[in-house]
């Protein structure tokens, strides 16, 4: 079974990594952990090696690590494939990336609703809510990146709010509101938010009331290039038939099934 000697955590926050880890089975693979991250006071009070660092300057050597993780920071990063770029630069062969972002739908009603209302009482609308990449993108982005074995998927959350208020309140705690640079600089007013709380609970109410909002992780999975690694097969060297394979007959082209 794999062991990793010296992983790191990028983008570390409060440490809930290192917490999960410590409590599964996964810890006695895992070697040295260090924890970095942007912000000095969210690694203060904790111990362990830990450094303060850009996730988009690495100073790590290259070929230095076993395994880096990311859980929940990069969809931050404004150079996503730099980023990746480094990572696999600073794994040693055959060394792993495991990084979550949100992507997909994530706040898909608060981003319907937050335009509508904006539009239909100022107009137009501006970028409230950032895009997000998919798991087609997060796969597309570890390629470029030269990661081996590229894997990208979708966890789908549902979470239920007693008000519109309270999810952007969640949001607001969790430092995950609007920093774009191309953002709308005119502050979202009253009536529009009102508005959009309307249109939210119209539209995304359950039975009961409450609301729902949708967050989708992304979950990537890349290796850094190794030889022993698994490739695929060249084209035109399969030894059976996918019809074969699949217990079905062959068509040629142009028949039409049941002819």
């Amino acid at each position: 079974m794999r062991s990793f000697p010296l992983a790191v955590d990028l983008g570390a926050r409060n440490g809930a990594f290192a917490q999960a880890l410590s409590q599964s089975d996964a810890a006695a693979r895992v070697g040295l952990l260090i924890e970095t991250d942007l912000s000095r006071t969210m690694l203060a009070g904790r111990g362990g090696p830990r450094v303060q660092l850009d996730e988009e300057r690495l100073a790590f050597a290259d070929q230095s690590l076993d395994l880096v993780v990311s859980t929940l920071a990069l969809h931050w990063s404004n150079d996503t494939p730099g980023v990746l770029i480094q990572i696999r630069r600073a794994l040693r062969p055959d060394g792993l990336f495991l990084g979550a972002i949100l992507g997909g739908s994530t706040l898909t009603e608060l981003r319907q609703s937050l335009t509508e209302a904006e539009a239909e009482l100022s107009g137009g609308a501006g970028l409230r809510i950032a895009p997000f990449a998919d798991a087609f993108d997060a796969a597309g982005l570890l390629q470029r990146a030269g990661f081996a074995l590229p894997v990208a998927d979708v966890d789908r959350v549902r979470v239920r709010y007693a008000h519109p208020l309270k999810l952007i309140a969640d949001l607001r705690a969790m430092g995950e509101t609007n920093a774009l640079v191309d953002r709308a600089r005119q502050p979202l007013s009253r009536q529009v938010l009102a508005r959009a709380c309307e249109i939210y609970a119209q539209r995304f109410a359950e039975p009961d009331g409450r609301v729902v909002a949708t967050f989708d992780i992304i979950t990537m999975t890349g290796w850094a290039p190794h030889p022993d690694q698994q490739k695929p097969l060249k084209p035109g060297s399969a030894k059976m038939r996918l019809a074969d394979a699949l217990g079905a007959r062959e068509q040629s082209a142009g028949e039409v099934a049941g002819d």
